[in-house]
């Protein structure tokens, strides 16, 4: 058979990889655990309020590859698979990083190596995870907490700006996976006021409106592959609209 007869052709909308990532307390597992036919696994005790199947808290690394590794090999109908949250489970890949090289923190591991073995083990669960998405239709959200980071633009002077708390070669990886990066905040304002002599008071004002930054901005990392308006409402109900219209779209081009 020709090689060429392997093209192909026409948009493919797939169950969604998605790194939700925002300020603590403003919505992020709620929205997870909208999504269709949820289960989460845990690495922090932050679901108490919210009435959703959970595995256990996990204690190790291998407590996460059980964790998908049963959702794997086992039958069931959830459709979507949460990780909540990633830096707490970053925390379990440096402790296990640290007993396989046998020191007390990731530091003593000279010359940052530490942090390119964690890869190894952020692999692992990004190849479970996708395990996932292709053999049982699973869709992937990945939760995470922000944090302001100096971000060196070759094209302009630094700047600060908001991203996943995460070290920077695991959040470059995780993000590049993902099919979503998307950013909760509050919609804020600022008001300036004139202090007399050359003086302003800046206030910033906002009414608790939270929202989804799709499109990636100078005050944070973020991308879709959805084409999605640049700010949505954080309500999985308003997400699942632009899912709805990409899937029609993709099965009318097949």
């Amino acid at each position: 058979m020709s090689n060429l007869a392997s093209i192909l052709t026409g948009a493919k909308s797939g169950p969604r990889r998605m790194l939700v990532y925002g300020t603590a307390g403003i919505g992020k597992s709620t929205f997870a655990t909208c999504a269709p036919a949820p289960v989460v696994i845990q690495t922090e005790d932050g679901l108490g309020e919210i009435d959703c199947h959970k595995f256990p808290v996990a204690q190790s690394f291998a407590d996460i590859m059980q964790a998908i590794g049963a959702l794997y090999q086992e039958d069931h109908a959830y459709r979507t698979v949460v990780i909540d949250s990633l830096d707490w489970l970053e925390r379990l890949i440096h402790a296990e990083v640290c007993r396989n090289r046998q020191v007390a923190t990731i530091e003593d591991i000279g010359y940052g190596k530490g942090y390119i073995f964690a890869l190894n083990h952020w692999r692992d669960v990004l190849d479970g995870l996708a395990a996932l998405r292709d053999s049982k239709g699973m869709s992937v959200i990945l939760i995470a907490h922000a944090k302001i980071e100096r971000f060196e633009n070759p094209e302009t002077e630094a700047y600060d700006r908001f991203v996943p708390r995460l070290h920077k070669t695991a959040a470059a990886m995780i993000s590049e996976w993902c099919d979503e990066v998307l950013f909760a905040s509050y919609k804020v304002f600022t008001k300036a006021t004139d202090e007399g002599f050359n003086q302003k008071r800046v206030q910033g004002l906002g009414n608790g409106e939270r929202v989804l930054r799709t499109t990636e901005r100078p005050s944070h990392l973020a991308k879709n592959r959805l084409g999605l308006p640049d700010e949505l409402p954080l309500a999985w109900a308003d997400f699942a609209r632009h899912l709805t219209a990409a899937n029609a779209i993709a099965t009318a081009n097949r």
